[in-house]
């Protein structure tokens, strides 16, 4: 379980010299085997409230707890501990460039595991199989397809066999056909591995693909917390607009 206790975070523009409220005061819980799908505006925090459940965001006030253990007051080496059980896919994949498919998979299982090199080798080729990518272990970044990258960015994210997933706009900058075998990728996933996931979007093909449960963001609050089917009854002026705008949204980054 992931529980968001009542957490606030500003950042300081240096530029302006101003202090912009991103979140304040939200408070949402995240149970075991849930697929949740936060969405919102360009710019509304959606991001920042993923880094704050992995630990990369510490907030100003209120506790992130996962499985009972309050993350932001623990030391790094428990927050590392708590990191192994979430895997994270980010945009774009954010493979480095300089590593081949196998090596870029390989980096989260030699930090969090001790298990030996051969094993580590089979579960590369195990996660690769699972996203349909078996072979391409070799191949550079740069061989890649923006739809192969998120395929690999997901096989990284689930090499360590994670209780949760956390997935940063997954299908940004896809088609439609292959954002809907992303969509059945990530469902395949979930269900299969009875895992929690996670995931910002802005695309509603994503929202009803994927996720039993969908949260939006407007103004530093939750606005929203239903189903994906109880959107389109909202009378909410902004999830209005948001639904009949979303059609012109595929393909822009958050």
């Amino acid at each position: 379980m992931i529980e968001i206790k009542n957490i606030s975070k500003s950042f300081i523009d240096k530029d302006r010299g101003v202090t912009n409220n991103v979140i304040d005061d939200i408070s949402i819980t995240i149970n075991k085997g849930e697929s949740v799908a936060i969405i919102g505006k360009s710019g509304i925090g959606k991001s920042v409230l993923l880094k704050h459940i992995i630990g990369l965001v510490k907030p100003d006030r209120g506790n992130i707890c996962i499985d009972g253990v309050n993350i932001n007051s623990i030391s790094f080496k428990e927050l590392q501990k708590i990191r192994s059980t979430i895997g994270m896919v980010f945009q774009f994949g954010a493979l480095l460039d300089s590593m081949n498919v196998e090596e870029n998979i390989g980096l989260a299982l030699n930090k969090f595991s001790k298990d030996p090199k051969d094993l580590i080798k089979e579960k590369i080729l195990n996660s690769l199989e699972s996203v349909n990518m078996e072979g391409t272990e070799k191949l550079m970044p740069s061989e890649l397809s923006g739809g192969m990258k998120k395929r690999i960015g997901i096989a990284r994210a689930i090499a360590l066999n994670p209780k949760y997933l956390l997935y940063d706009e997954p299908t940004t900058g896809l088609d439609p056909i292959t954002t809907s075998k992303i969509n059945l990728l990530i469902k395949r996933i979930h269900e299969r591995g009875n895992i929690t996931s996670i995931m910002v979007t802005h695309e509603l093909k994503t929202v009803y693909d994927v996720s039993d449960r969908v949260i939006m963001l407007d103004k530093k609050k939750v606005i929203f917390d239903n189903k994906p089917s109880e959107l389109i009854n909202s009378s909410k002026q902004i999830i209005q607009e948001f639904i009949g705008n979303n059609k012109g949204l595929k393909g822009k980054n958050e």
